[in-house]
């Protein structure tokens, strides 16, 4: 159904927008309005993620007019989708958006280049939203590499270390191999159902009225591939330990939110996931290895990021093979908390060292 008020989730990277061009007329040391701008932008994209949600409870699932084309009655170009999957994940990300964004105030005090940070934080919320909203292949695919450039910028924001520089581009090779995979997917999933509209290729999975199962199939092994790769599946989770270096709310944001795009994407096609159980099997296979993997190596890390790093690599594996299983209601669920409990984790290790020296005592801080 084609309804005018579900493109109201569109409000959210809207807002996210707008703070980001403010922010960057802004770049230097504490900018008032950069950040003002930055954190209004969050409290709205957050209240048009509870408007969403009061929609769909009210109304129901609906997908927003097409701003594209449609030939042959095929849709191609940008829609939102407002349904269960989407407000849980818009609501997810643009909470953990205000939280991180107001840590951010706080943590960045005194940067040169504060303001620039900001707008890089809300330009990079602005892209993870709209992917989250996707009601068409064309905005999935556009809004999955525009999460990845933004974040990049984020991830290099020290342009010193050079750790951290090496890391990120480790990150940036990865993720182009996964935007690949994605657009072959697309691409393919238009050619077995005949449009871009995502509600249409479910609905039409589900009944299975396939133009071309062989290539639907194929789709499913390659959004799988995708997801390994943006959520950081063995062999390919080293770039995921090595970007620790990066400001802490960055970290927090990819491994509360953005590292959880390979899962959603898993569970918005899970439609189509279910043609081909070659794909599901391999996503329980490596999704368990790793989650076994993670948990392992977890124990053996010395510093608190890096165990929190192999942390997600484990429950990301974890996430996978529950969608392997079909159990992606549980995923869902798995997804939220993981994020909640991530994005808290990585926010407070920042004072795990002044706890240890308030428990131990002034003598044995001195000594």
């Amino acid at each position: 159904m084609t309804a005018l008020y579900a493109a109201v989730p569109y409000l959210a990277p809207l807002a996210l927008l707008i703070a980001f061009a403010v922010a960057r007329s802004q770049p230097g040391q504490r900018p008032a309005r950069a950040l003002a701008a930055a954190r209004w932008g969050s409290l709205a994209a957050f209240a048009a993620a509870l408007v969403s949600a009061a929609l769909l409870i009210g109304v129901g699932p609906a997908t927003s007019p097409l701003i594209g084309f449609s030939p042959n009655g095929g849709d191609y170009g940008l829609s939102a989708r407002l349904d269960a999957l989407s407000v849980i994940m818009l609501t997810l990300v643009s909470f953990v958006g205000v939280i991180v964004v107001q840590f951010s105030r706080n943590y960045l005090d005194g940067d040169p280049r504060q303001g620039a940070f900001m707008a890089g934080m809300a330009l990079t919320l602005a892209a993870v939203t709209t992917l989250v909203i996707s009601g068409n292949l064309i905005q999935l695919v556009l809004a999955w590499i525009c999460t990845s450039l933004a974040l990049h910028q984020l991830l290099v924001f020290y342009k010193e270390r050079k750790a951290a520089q090496l890391a990120a581009y480790k990150k940036w090779i990865v993720a182009r191999i996964g935007d690949a995979a994605l657009i072959v997917a697309a691409g393919l999933l238009i050619a077995s159902f005949g449009t871009g509209d995502i509600a249409a290729i479910l609905a039409d999975a589900r009944a299975e009225s396939l133009t071309l199962p062989g290539a639907a199939v194929a789709a499913a092994a390659l959004l799988a591939f995708a997801a390994f790769l943006k959520s950081a599946q063995f062999p390919t989770h080293g770039w995921l330990t090595e970007v620790m270096e990066t400001p802490t709310p960055v970290s927090a944001l990819l491994h509360a939110g953005i590292i959880n795009a390979g899962g959603f994407l898993i569970v918005r096609f899970a439609d189509v996931m279910l043609l081909s159980m070659h794909s599901l099997h391999l996503l329980a296979l490596i999704g368990g290895f790793t989650a076994l993997f993670g948990s392992v190596v977890m124990l053996t890390q010395t510093t608190a990021k890096g165990s929190l790093a192999y942390s997600t690599v484990a429950q990301m594996g974890f996430m996978l093979l529950q969608c392997g299983f079909g159990a992606f209601s549980v995923a869902v669920l798995h997804i939220v908390a993981h994020s909640l409990y991530k994005a808290h984790a990585f926010l407070s290790a920042g004072s795990a060292v002044d706890r240890a020296r308030a428990a131990a005592g002034p003598d044995e801080a001195v000594a």
